[in-house]
């Protein structure tokens, strides 16, 4: 149901004029450090200045997220990701200092397998030119030993070759327990023949 009175009430041309935001934006080109192949890492956009806003200073602190395969055109190297953090506005290049290093989170999924520990630690640095640094470490063991191996293992004397280095070459684990038999020699099976 409409109301017949409104339109008698509302004023003519009250609508207020759509300007487009892009219209007061500039883009500035994002520099990444000197230690990188590819200086040119991205663009960012931010508003012009206008009264006590200052373009530079808006821009100042903002962290960037770039991939390193970019930046050393090595796509080996795609599985990190590198933060750059603007230090300085140069016309129209922003200058940056690298901040962090990440990796993509495929990567860290992929490290996460069965029968391996993930072993993860947070160490806080100083560097010698008074940087702080944090330290993200993750490492992962190797594969847990089955139990029959780790029954031989532990009835290894002391300087006793583990079965798996037997030199027997065939990928099977090979076990004497007990007394070394005397005489004779192993064959290919790593089974005694002779005496």
């Amino acid at each position: 149901w409409k109301n017949p009175m409104k339109s008698k009430y509302t004023k003519k041309g009250s609508k207020k004029k759509v300007i487009d935001p892009y219209s007061r934006k500039e883009w500035y080109d994002i520099k990444a450090p000197a230690v990188f192949r590819e200086r040119e890492a991205c663009k960012t956009i931010v508003n012009r200045t206008a009264g006590t806003k200052i373009a530079s200073e808006a821009l100042k602190g903002r962290v960037f997220e770039v991939n390193l395969g970019d930046l050393h055109k090595n796509p080996n190297l795609g599985n990190r990701k590198i933060k750059l953090r603007v230090e300085d506005v140069q016309g129209r290049a922003c200058l940056t200092n690298f901040y962090g290093m990440v990796f993509t989170t495929d990567r860290l999924r992929s490290l996460v397998r069965k029968w391996h520990t993930l072993i993860e630690s947070v160490v806080d640095l100083k560097t010698t030119d008074n940087y702080l640094v944090r330290l993200f470490c993750i490492g992962q063991t190797k594969r847990r030993l089955s139990q029959p191996e780790e029954d031989v293992v532990r009835d290894l004397e002391p300087g006793q070759a583990h079965p798996r280095q037997d030199g027997l070459g065939d990928g099977q684990a090979h076990y004497h327990v007990g007394p070394a038999p005397t005489g004779g020699e192993a064959d290919s099976g790593g089974h005694w023949q002779g005496d």
